[in-house]
């Protein structure tokens, strides 16, 4: 895949994270050339912030960086590494890159919002701008033909203001709106609910997976949650809401835990989880990171996982892929990997090429608990 991104007498070299060997996916997308485009002609002011919103891999955020002061907000730690890494490798200056519940700058003169995969999220954002916006401020959104729905035309309208679309260009369409201060309300609070069997409550934000109950595969693997006083130091890989990880304190107070997510608003839900439910919730720590990089060999007993199989809104294996190595690294002798997943994805296979061993020890209708040694 060619790494280059030309248009308008302009050339970007452009590559996901983590950068992978004989990658077949680039680093943009229909939708940011057609933003591009239509900004082309756009007389922009050099001293007001353009706020970029979801930008998958930082195209959007190097193409508008010498143009005017960029403030990217984005929930993917991977989005916001690639951002980074696309900037300096094509000379440019640095842009803001904020999480999705940090303060928006102020008076911005354009938005550029790429739609989520997940309507809570988009939901969150819109209401967020629909507070900060100046009346002369365009929101103007992008997504896949097929991904934009009457549905999500109808988030728009209910809370920013008066809505139209574009005609679709390469399979892609444009949104565009302006804030209605009369539509502006409370920002939603966190969905929280309570998990009885486990004597659990659970907060989740915006762009959590599972909104607003304990999703079945976590629910299962909450049952294969071991109890050892031989576990130091666990890991849950993925965390999402922590859920896991938490209870795997609760069963093993002597352990330190770490829970992993490349999900800003996750690791904020997990936080307050550990805080809700932990008798000493300093005894988990949590961390923003791409798998376990940076992660010492040798340094874990235990690793959890629930692996996620799409990056954005790409279905794609090789982040559990990534996992399974990664925890296999940083396992020490005798460590266990537990990982559950939906049976058709061949998680079985993956485990046993990368730790030579595997076994059955759940199971339901739709998953598997699979339980790896090093």
């Amino acid at each position: 895949m060619k790494p280059e991104l030309t248009l308008h007498q302009r050339t970007l070299t452009l590559k996901r994270f983590p950068v992978r060997k004989n990658e077949t996916l680039q680093a943009w997308d229909a939708a940011d050339e057609y933003l591009i485009n239509h900004c082309q002609e756009m007389e922009l002011d050099p001293e007001r912030p353009i706020l970029i919103m979801n930008d998958s891999f930082g195209a959007l955020g190097c193409w508008f960086t010498n143009q005017a002061p960029v403030t990217s907000v984005t929930d993917s730690f991977i989005a916001k590494q690639a951002c980074q890494e696309n900037l300096e490798r094509n000379q440019l200056p640095p842009i803001s890159i904020i999480d999705c519940l940090a303060k928006l700058p102020q008076n911005p003169q354009l938005v550029l919002l790429k739609q989520p995969k997940n309507n809570r999220l988009l939901s969150w954002q819109l209401q967020q701008l629909c507070h900060l916006l100046p009346a002369d401020c365009m929101v103007i959104a992008a997504g896949k033909v097929k991904e934009i729905h009457t549905s999500t035309l109808k988030l728009f309208e209910k809370f920013l203001g008066e809505t139209k679309t574009s005609l679709a260009v390469k399979k892609a369409r444009l949104i565009f709106c302006k804030a209605n201060p009369s539509l502006a309300k409370p920002l939603p609070r966190p969905t929280q609910w309570d998990v009885p069997e486990h004597k659990l409550t659970i907060t989740n934000h915006a762009n959590v997976f599972s909104s607003d109950s304990l999703d079945i595969g976590g629910r299962l693997l909450l049952d294969f949650i071991p109890q050892d006083k031989k576990y130091q130091d666990i890991i849950d890989l993925g965390c999402g809401n922590g859920v896991i990880g938490i209870k795997a304190a609760q069963l093993n107070p002597q352990a330190k835990v770490t829970c992993v997510d490349e999900s800003f608003m996750a690791a904020a839900s997990c936080r307050e989880n550990a805080n809700i439910n932990l008798e000493n919730p300093e005894q988990l720590t949590v961390v923003n990171a791409n798998c376990l990089d940076n992660f010492e060999p040798d340094s874990a007993d235990l690793v959890l996982c629930n692996p996620p199989f799409h990056q954005q809104n790409t279905v794609t294996d090789h982040i559990a892929w990534q996992m399974f190595c990664d925890a296999q690294r940083t396992l020490r002798k005798g460590g266990e990997m537990i990982v559950i997943g939906n049976r058709q994805l061949g998680y079985h296979e993956k485990l046993k090429r990368v730790f030579s061993n595997v076994k059955l020890i759940g199971q339901n209708n739709k998953f598997v608990v699979l339980q790896s040694t090093k």
